[in-house]
């Protein structure tokens, strides 16, 4: 991630580290160590060796093998004749100026970054709360990426801004060449309209910066293969002041390689009081080690668990989430513990909300005297206002409109204002505002998209199906209300199911019309792996026990087809990164199960991918090669490897980006080679830009992107007789 993404400094830390992907929504866009790589498994054989290694190189060869590729592609997808007119659907949608422009409010402005017809690559801009709120056109441009791009030669991509809280005009922009993860780090002026000369800045790279404040920065940088953990990001953290050179910035921890990256972050106190400085030693993706910043910059070590997330501070406690038991508390818990008792090794911590076995708490921020808390119930959003008060916390459930998700999308400094998105898989995304100020606690909405398909035509149900452990996994299905219960349906079953992601209801915008519409069925699965049911959920499928997160998926798909609503030959599955992992998995375990994959920036080779770009940051989530018990766990399933001459695989079309550095893309590359060499009918797309998450980018091809995918499942799943 790129230096300064996530630096909200007022209530919360920024999340440097990210696993294989964020999960895309659908159509918008989820002694071992030293084994002589060749000699990998096909077929349950270790006789073999792999004969596609060299495609994880960038390479002449490579690259002609791709092009190869990519011209099959279009051949079958491209020439289609429905391809030009949905790609000028999407970009309709995507360049839609009724889309609502979710904003962050900085020093009484409300500040967007918006893509549009005239600024593809975007531009950032300003408005007055009162202007918006009259739907007035009254946006200042601050920051033209467009003009920056064409100025300098280069396509620049947006990672991140970071306003300063303290001097909200001073940003830093963190921008990717190739919409990769790496970034370069400049600081601008937003009165100006300038960047500062002689300001803050740093080449490409995966860092991690935040403002501590108006003069200086947290800054974990990585220069050079020394300063980068094994996986690839900032082992050391620095307090780099305006002005000075980085070599001579002071370091304050330095991490050993074999730890997964260290970040530091400020969170300051509304009401004046003493900043909370704190530094993050990640250990491996989910353990962590906490260090308060004293005054003399020395740290001192905090008394928390490994497994815990740091949500913010209010009122001088500071709220935590438990990742993992501690003490007479479960997982899931979240907490508040009084800062100054914390930092004097006194543990008294004060649970304020417990999930039930069917909850979790998806986040919390903290506004000046009052924490919002976003609880996941069966996938379903609910909002809480913490209040704490002389008789301890007050817990207040504030109105949602209806049973979907809510995104928490800016909380305003030294405010208790909240403002948040809410869709649903029928109801087009809102922007509301709340202010627990107000005792009604009814959040009043700002601006709300219009509908994209006609929704009254159709439901959305919640369903359950029994794994084969006997766990009850849910699942949403949408579709129309008049479609026929023949089983000839073509269904899309779209998955995650890792890194404690939950999957949730979200408006499924140009679905609608592109698959609901035409009476395609849409399934929402909610597998263990995921964060629907808090850290239980995550870890039942974790590392050596991954099986179960296909099993989850598979029995979902049994169930679509017992119940009637589709078939084998009309039922498709999709999934993004380790949702790639998920599709090829259950592709190569029931083969017969599908009539369609799509897989996208996939992992498929794990006895391998610690080896690939940033793979031994997930050892956590995965397992370790180089551990005998996780290596056989790892080879058990790992879809590479299980790809066999005898079976017929369903139609294929896996995509990647040659410039993810997160996901390498000798994972997609090489799983289509071993399927194109076994007969099996594949695609495979390769982009040259978007990074892994493929946002960002050019719209054209992102419209390009989805429309070739919705081609693929109306041949495969559609057109079929």
């Amino acid at each position: 991630m790129g230096g300064g993404l996530r630096a909200e400094q007022k209530c919360t830390q920024p999340r440097m580290l990210v696993p294989p992907a964020l999960p895309r929504r659908v159509f918008l866009r989820l002694d071992f160590s030293r084994y002589n790589p060749a000699i990998l498994i096909f077929s349950g054989s270790l006789m073999h060796t792999d004969p596609y290694l060299w495609l994880e190189d960038d390479s002449a060869a490579t690259r002609a093998w791709c092009a190869e590729q990519q011209a099959r592609t279009a051949a079958q997808l491209d020439a289609d004749p429905r391809f030009a007119a949905l790609a000028d659907e999407v970009l309709e949608h995507l360049r839609d100026d009724e889309r609502v422009p979710f904003v962050e409010a900085h020093a009484g402005w409300w500040h967007h970054f918006l893509q549009s017809p005239a600024h593809p690559r975007g531009v950032y801009r300003r408005i007055r709360p009162d202007d918006y709120r009259a739907n007035r056109d009254a946006w200042e441009v601050l920051f033209d990426l467009d003009a920056l791009a064409a100025a300098e030669g280069v396509d620049w991509h947006l990672a991140g801004i970071d306003h300063c809280t303290e001097r909200p005009a001073r940003c830093l922009l963190s921008l990717s060449a190739d919409g990769g993860d790496a970034a370069c780090l400049r600081e601008y002026d937003l009165d100006a309209r300038a960047f500062v000369a002689k300001g803050f800045q740093l080449p490409p790279g995966k860092h991690s910066v935040t403002w501590r404040d108006p003069d200086s920065l947290y800054a974990a940088v990585v220069l050079s293969e020394a300063d980068a953990t094994a996986s690839g990001y900032p082992r050391e953290v620095k307090l780099w002041r305006r002005g000075q050179p980085f070599a001579q910035a002071h370091s304050l921890l330095k991490a050993e390689h074999r730890a997964l990256a260290v970040s530091a972050w400020r969170m300051l106190n509304p009401d004046g009081g003493e900043p909370v400085d704190i530094i993050e030693e990640a250990l491996s993706f989910y353990r962590t080690r906490y260090w308060r910043v004293l005054p003399d910059l020395s740290r001192q070590a905090l008394p928390l668990p490994p497994k815990v997330d740091i949500d913010g501070v209010v009122a001088g406690q500071l709220i935590v989430r438990l990742n993992q038991a501690w003490g007479d508390l479960d997982a899931g818990v979240l907490l508040a513990l009084d800062w100054q008792a914390l930092c004097a090794g006194e543990i008294d911590p004060l649970p304020l909300f417990t999930p039930g076995p069917r909850q979790s708490v998806d986040g919390a921020l903290a506004g000046r005297s009052c924490l919002f808390v976003h609880v996941l119930d069966e996938g379903v959003s609910q909002l809480w206002v913490y209040t704490p008060t002389a008789d301890g916390w007050q817990a207040q459930r504030a109105p949602l409109p209806g049973q979907g998700q809510l995104e928490m999308v800016d909380q305003p400094w030294q405010s208790n204002v909240l403002l948040f998105g809410y869709d649903d898989f029928l109801t087009p995304s809102t922007l509301y505002w709340l202010d627990a100020d107000d005792a009604s606690l009814t959040p009043q909405a700002l601006r709300g998209q219009p509908p994209r398909f006609a929704a009254e035509q159709m439901h959305a149900q919640l369903r359950h199906t029994i794994a084969p452990d006997g766990e009850r996994i849910p699942y949403f299905v949408v579709a129309r209300r008049d479609a026929p219960h023949d089983g000839q349906r073509p269904t899309l079953l779209y998955g995650y199911g890792g890194f404690a992601v939950p999957m949730t209801p979200f408006y499924l915008g140009a679905l609608g019309r592109q698959w609901l519409e035409q009476g395609g069925v849409f399934v929402l699965s909610c597998i263990r792996g995921g964060g629907e049911f808090g850290p239980d959920w995550h870890e039942a499928a974790l590392a050596e026990r991954r099986q179960v997160a296909f099993d989850d998926f598979l029995a979902i798909a049994r169930q679509l087809i017992a119940d009637g609503v589709t078939c084998p030959a009309r039922l498709g599955i999709q999934g993004g990164s380790n949702g790639g992992l998920l599709v090829a998995a259950a592709m190569t375990q029931a083969p017969e199960l599908f009539g369609a994959v799509v897989c996208e920036v996939p992992l498929t080779d794990m006895l391998r991918y610690t080896e690939l770009s940033a793979g031994p940051s997930w050892i956590d989530e995965y397992g370790d090669p180089a551990d005998p018990a996780h290596y056989a766990a790892l080879a058990a399933y790992s879809p590479y490897q299980h790809l066999h001459a005898d079976v017929r695989y369903p139609a294929t079309l896996v995509t990647t980006s040659s410039s993810d550095d997160r996901v390498h893309p000798g994972h997609a590359r090489k799983f289509t080679a071993r399927l194109g060499e076994l007969g099996q009918p594949v695609l495979l797309y390769q982009s040259d830009a978007g990074g892994h998450s493929g946002q960002g980018g050019d719209m054209r091809q992102l419209a390009a992107e989805v429309a070739r995918v919705t081609v693929f499942l109306y041949q495969q799943l559609m057109d079929a007789a």
